[in-house]
């Protein structure tokens, strides 16, 4: 894999988030409610139904996690997760399957803009609590494009769509979350391959990944 670029893109801003969410709402309205039935996400084990409250759920739990006055650093804010089903994604946010494809998503939508608002008004102090480390409004906002990107590429293989997202927010969330993978000239098969989705030249696909979510100097 090439060598990173010498200058670093820039950081991952509130409306790097929007974008993305408002791109992938778009493209998701694109499919027949007939397609939402029963289709696998990509290579994930669950329908592309269930991807999408686990996205919704993830957007909610990181804006969640900058809420309180004093954020915690070693667990998650306690709110209760769980499935639907055995091997459902564990949620605290699902969507009423009697709104159909476009009630869920405006799901995502609302969620997504709640992490949109929590990373705008969030002082760059605070610091808040993530499995992948304790990291700042700016990395919940990068994490929040990362988990947006990837999971409509997987929603866009179950629904037949196509999905291509701006290689700028690419490069600024690979340089936020995954400093060990070397930038190259196409951020987005990059960020596919850094999550596991895709094989590149030379490097087979990833088994298991992981971002690195601490604050940068």
């Amino acid at each position: 894999m090439p060598e990173a670029a010498d200058h670093q893109p820039g950081p991952v801003t509130a409306d790097d988030l929007d974008r993305c969410v408002q791109l992938a709402v778009a493209v998701l309205r694109e499919a027949p409610a007939s397609a939402w039935e029963d289709r696998k996400a990509g290579s994930l084990e669950w329908d592309c139904w269930e991807t999408v409250e686990h996205l919704a759920d993830d957007l909610f739990a990181y804006a969640a996690q900058l809420g309180p006055r004093k954020p915690p650093l070693t667990r998650e804010v306690p709110f209760s997760w769980g499935p639907r089903r055995p091997g459902g994604p564990a949620n605290a946010i699902h969507a009423d399957p009697e709104a159909g494809p476009e009630g869920l998503l405006q799901v995502l939508e609302a969620t997504g803009a709640l992490l949109v608002a929590m990373v705008r008004t969030a002082a760059p102090e605070v610091r808040a609590h993530h499995g992948f480390g304790v990291s700042d409004p700016e990395g919940f906002a990068a994490m929040g494009v990362v988990e947006t990107l990837v999971h409509t590429h997987d929603l866009a293989a179950g629904l037949g769509l196509e999905w291509n997202p701006p290689a700028d927010v690419c490069a600024r969330v690979l340089a936020r979350l995954f400093p060990h993978v070397p930038l190259t000239a196409d951020p987005w098969s990059t960020l596919l391959w850094a999550t596991g989705r895709i094989d590149l030249p030379d490097h087979p696909r990833v088994t298991t990944w992981r971002w690195y979510g601490e604050p940068r100097p």
